[in-house]
């Protein structure tokens, strides 16, 4: 059996249970004392999924019992996916919706009437055609009507839910910037249904949602946030560590119409439900010593002692008695003995996870070094995702691991076709047409004719159709070029360099195919090819499209296929994890660092630059405004200026990794 997920059990901090499922009431209000909305912590997705189902069936019941409608107001984020996926579980197995009522929560505007990119088609998609609730008890806002008649549009949608009785269940997601439903930052407590101007921000996370190629309207008519406070139970789900500072602030923080979310604070019967990736950041999972008695081991230490150098400003070894006592860590006195004695522990556990050798330094004592001496050289497989996740999250590392003599290989695992501008694609054909006028037989017409051919397709495009197979084909070889010639700067061998293309990647859309064992295959086949001594893949799963994920678990379930089939390269072998653009590992994590100095960074910045089709014009930079190549060295630099502040040394900047160990 094939294990498609294994990236979801990677589990680098092992949080004890107390902590998120407490044994009483009392050991929750303690550990809780922070949190300002009721929020349950779930080891897995599908736990969390099935506690709120498992409620919504209770009031489902309940309602049925009284002769009632159950109202429920419903979004459509994909985090709320696997809740729709346990209530059509439990309708197969005799729940029945005949009594339930439900009005979506919002509907883009303004839409066509033959418009394939509506908000009710994906609820209906996720959930509501799976079940037999009455398509008379099925209510949306009509994003097709007038602007002017909008208002009194939602002046009905208002009291239509009032007619109902009012909600008795809201069910959202939140956005990444603390939106419930399309209730924008500024929208207020007693806001009520209305149209809204949507961010570029919610726009992008809508269409991976939705999952077409047909672009996002600027609008949404969307309940208020009053309107669904009116609810007499809410639920909120997040998954995943990508919106875990987003939580904290919305569970911890001050209420604020700069984070809609913020005001569930004010709900009497509103709850969060999570995993545990995105509880990462609430107190009592990331500063349990701060709500309670902790359990300690290695890395919650060297967690208390950073957080105390940053509260106190102060590098470890000149942190005091005084500084622990006083800060809630005399716990770790009591342990150690004195400030000293915990100060010197923590301070050379740093030190050991910092290495100029990656790859190991031969003939050298490895008893403190994150990677061991031998076999040298090693033979060395980086994992990239996309075309440019290999030099914009490791690339220094990488210079070092080719100038210390590995065997080095690159694997591209997707092509990274859709990460490529038209413009890009008009640009090559111009040159490959003038090239062929130039030099070319003027008898062979093909190349002419396919250029006009790209050429008129481009003059048709409209925002948001999907791009023809050979625009694709044309997309993913500017990117391989682009990382051809990245592998030839840094002097790894053109053999050396591999595009897997897994099939999962080429839907042509945002959203990708699922990740299957054909994948899995592919990556094996190559892993038996080289067998490799160490191997790099990508551990920043935060990437908003999932690429990332589906990546990783396509390596670690091959790797799990070579372990079960006892391969014996495999017994000495080491996976690192690397993170990309969009965040780095929390220095409590961190295993390997790699130090650079500016040359060093400077060339790194060089490879970067050399993936041409991913700077200023690229599709998919995000709501961040740095392009690559900035974000990686403000990471980088980042990392160094951390590590210089604890008293450690002091480097222009550094690359970190977390060992994988297979499961």
């Amino acid at each position: 059996m094939v294990r498609l997920n294994l990236s979801s059990q990677i589990v680098l901090n092992k949080i004890p249970q107390e902590l998120y499922n407490p044994k009483n009431i009392l050991e929750r209000s303690e550990i809780t004392r922070m949190e300002k909305i009721t929020t349950d912590i779930h080891v897995s997705i599908e736990e969390g999924a099935k506690s709120i189902a498992n409620a919504i069936e209770a009031t489902i019941r309940d309602k049925e019992k009284e002769g009632k409608f159950c109202v429920m107001a419903l979004g459509t984020g994909t985090s709320l996916r696997p809740v729709y996926d346990e209530l059509v579980k439990k309708h197969k197995a005799g729940l029945s919706f005949k009594n339930v009522v439900v009005f979506n929560g919002y509907e883009y505007y303004p839409l066509t009437k033959n418009s394939n990119c509506t908000s009710i088609s994906q609820l209906k998609k996720m959930f509501l055609d799976h079940v037999d609730i009455e398509p008379q008890n099925i209510f949306s806002p009509d994003g097709t009507i007038s602007q002017d008649a909008v208002l009194g549009y939602c002046r009905l949608y208002e009291q239509r839910i009032s007619t109902f009785g009012g909600l008795d269940i809201a069910l959202f997601g939140i956005g990444r910037s603390g939106n419930i439903g399309a209730n924008e930052p500024g929208s207020g407590l007693s806001s009520v249904s209305r149209l809204i101007l949507i961010d570029n921000l919610s726009r992008e996370e809508m269409t991976n949602s939705f999952a077409s190629g047909e672009q996002v309207p600027p609008c949404c008519i969307t309940m208020g946030i009053g309107t669904i406070f009116q609810a007499k139970e809410i639920f909120i789900t997040v998954w995943g560590d990508e919106k875990a500072k987003m939580v904290k602030e919305i569970v911890e923080g001050k209420i604020s119409d700069s984070v809609p979310a913020s005001f569930l604070q004010t709900h009497n019967n509103a709850k969060m439900v999570i995993d545990l990736p995105a509880a990462s950041q609430l107190t009592r999972i990331k500063h349990p010593w701060l709500v309670t008695s902790c359990q300690w081991n290695d890395k919650l230490v060297r967690s208390a002692v950073v957080w105390l150098c940053e509260k106190t400003q102060k590098p470890i070894l000149k942190l005091t008695n005084k500084d622990y006592n006083e800060n809630g860590l005399s716990e770790l006195l009591a342990l150690y003995g004195s400030a000293y004695n915990a100060n010197i522990k923590i301070f050379n556990d740093l030190q050991h996870t910092i290495t100029g050798w990656p790859g190991g330094k031969p003939n050298a004592d490895d008893t403190y070094r994150p990677e061991r001496a031998t076999p040298y050289p090693k033979r060395v497989i980086v994992f990239s995702p996309h075309p440019d996740d290999d030099v914009i999250s490791m690339g220094g590392t990488l210079q070092r691991l080719v100038s210390q003599k590995h065997d080095v290989h690159i694997a591209y695992e997707t092509s990274g076709n859709i990460a490529v501008g038209d413009e890009e694609v008009t640009r090559f054909m111009h040159f490959i047409n003038g090239f062929n006028q130039l030099f070319g037989n003027s008898k062979d017409k093909a190349i002419s004719e396919k250029y006009n051919e790209i050429k008129d397709f481009f003059k048709n495009k409209k925002e948001g159709d999907l791009d023809t197979r050979d625009v694709l084909t044309l997309k993913g070889l500017i990117r391989r070029g682009e990382a051809r010639t990245a592998c030839t700067f840094n002097h790894i061998p053109l053999d050396h360099v591999h595009f897997l293309d897994l099939p999962f990647y080429e839907s042509g859309k945002i959203e990708k195919n699922p990740m299957t064992e054909k994948d899995v295959q592919i990556v094996r086949k190559f892993l038996q090819e080289v067998k490799p001594h160490q191997i790099y893949v990508a551990g920043d799963l935060a990437d908003p499209h999932g690429t990332h994920k589906k990546c990783t678990d396509a390596v670690l379930a091959a790797l799990d296929l070579e372990k079960n089939a006892k391969a014996e390269w495999l017994k000495d072998c080491r996976v690192w994890m690397y993170r990309g653009a969009w965040a780095e590992w929390e220095i409590e994590n961190i295993e390997m660092c790699v130090p650079m100095s500016p040359e060093e960074l400077r060339a790194k910045r060089n490879s970067i630059l050399k993936h041409q089709s991913q700077m200023e014009s690229a599709p998919f930079l995000g709501n961040d405004e740095r392009l690559f190549w900035q974000r990686a060295e403000d990471r980088n630099r980042g990392t160094a200026e951390l590590y210089d502040k604890l008293g450690l040394a002091c480097y222009e900047a550094m690359e970190a990794f977390v060992e994988y160990k297979l499961l």
